[in-house]
C-alpha cells in the first residue's frame, strides 16, 4: 500500500471518527438519547444502544462504573442492550471490561467508508424479473422485515417499526429501497442522511438465499449512491459483514476499522 493510500484511509478513518460517532438526528417516536458521560445512550429501539467516542477518557474502576451503570439501567427495563465497539477505541481493554461485566460479542464487522460519486455508477443492471423502488407505505416496511427474518432465521419484527418511525419522524432522512422479483421482496437496503456531516449511512442490502450473487446487492449501492450524490454527500458508510466487504472493496470502498457489538441480555426469568 502506497503513503498515499495510507494517508487517504487514516483521514476517511478521522472523518468518521468525527462526523459519525454522535447522535443521529430526529429520533423516532418512542426512543430518546440519553448522555452518561462520554456515552450516548439510545433508548426505545428493540434494544438498547451505547456507544461513545474513540477515547472514552476514563479507565480503570471509573470505565468499570460507567460500563455496569449501563448495564444496570437495561437491566431495570428488563431489556438488552448493545455496545458498540470500534477496534481503535481507547482504552485498549474496553472489550475486556465489557466481557467482565457480562457483555457478550456477536459478529465483527467491517467500517467500510467510500466516496459516494464513485458509486453512482448510472443506470444499475438487475437480473430479468427484478426491479427497484423506492418505498414508504407501512406494509412495504413489514415485508421488509419478513424478508430479513427469512435470511437470518430470526425474528426481525422489530425492523418494520423501527423503519416506519424513521419514515414517519424524518422522512428526508432515509430512502428505503425494495428489490422484487414477481411480487416479492428479495432485498431491500436504505440509505440514512446525517445532517451536517459529509456522511450518509447505507444499512440493509440483506438478499434471499436464491438471489444473492446476480448483482442486486450492487445495484442497490448504486441507486443509493445516485440519491447520495444528489443531495451532496461525499462519503458512504458501511458496516460491512464478512459476506458483502469483499464486495465493497472492488466498488472502491476503504476499510478503515472493524466493529464488534458487545451484547448485555438479561437472564431469563
Amino acid at each position: 500500500m502506497s503513503t498515499a493510500d495510507v494517508r487517504t484511509q487514516a483521514d476517511l478513518l478521522a472523518a468518521y471518527d468525527d462526523q459519525m460517532r454522535g447522535a443521529p438526528p430526529n429520533p423516532p417516536a418512542g426512543v430518546t438519547y440519553e448522555h452518561d458521560g462520554p456515552l450516548l445512550r439510545i433508548v426505545g429501539q428493540f434494544r438498547g444502544l451505547v456507544s461513545g467516542p474513540r477515547d472514552l477518557g476514563v479507565a480503570g474502576d471509573a470505565l468499570d462504573g460507567l460500563i455496569a451503570r449501563q448495564r444496570d439501567f437495561f437491566a431495570a427495563r428488563g431489556e438488552a442492550v448493545e455496545w458498540k465497539t470500534r477496534a481503535h477505541d481507547v482504552p485498549a481493554d474496553l472489550t475486556d471490561r465489557l466481557r467482565a461485566a457480562g457483555f457478550v460479542p456477536e459478529e465483527q464487522e467491517t467500517v467500510m467508508v467510500g466516496r459516494a460519486a464513485e458509486m453512482a455508477v448510472g443506470q444499475p443492471v438487475l437480473p430479468d424479473g427484478v426491479a427497484l423502488r423506492q418505498v414508504t407505505e407501512d406494509a412495504d416496511m413489514r415485508r421488509i422485515a419478513a424478508m430479513e427474518s427469512a435470511v437470518w432465521e430470526q425474528d426481525w419484527s422489530w425492523l418494520a417499526e423501527d423503519l416506519i418511525g424513521r419514515v414517519a419522524t424524518a422522512p428526508g432522512e432515509i430512502a428505503v429501497y425494495v428489490a422484487e422479483a414477481g411480487g416479492e421482496v428479495v432485498s431491500a437496503a436504505w440509505l440514512v442522511f446525517r445532517a451536517g456531516t459529509e456522511f450518509a449511512g447505507m444499512w440493509g442490502g440483506s438478499t434471499l438465499a436464491g438471489w444473492r450473487g446476480r448483482g442486486i446487492y450492487r445495484a442497490l449501492v448504486a441507486v443509493r449512491a445516485e440519491l447520495a450524490v444528489s443531495r451532496g454527500v461525499t462519503y458512504l458508510q458501511v458496516d460491512a459483514s464478512d459476506d458483502s466487504a469483499p464486495i465493497l472493496r472492488r466498488l472502491g470502498f476503504h476499510a478503515v476499522t472493524t466493529t464488534t457489538p458487545y451484547v448485555w441480555t438479561p437472564p431469563s426469568p
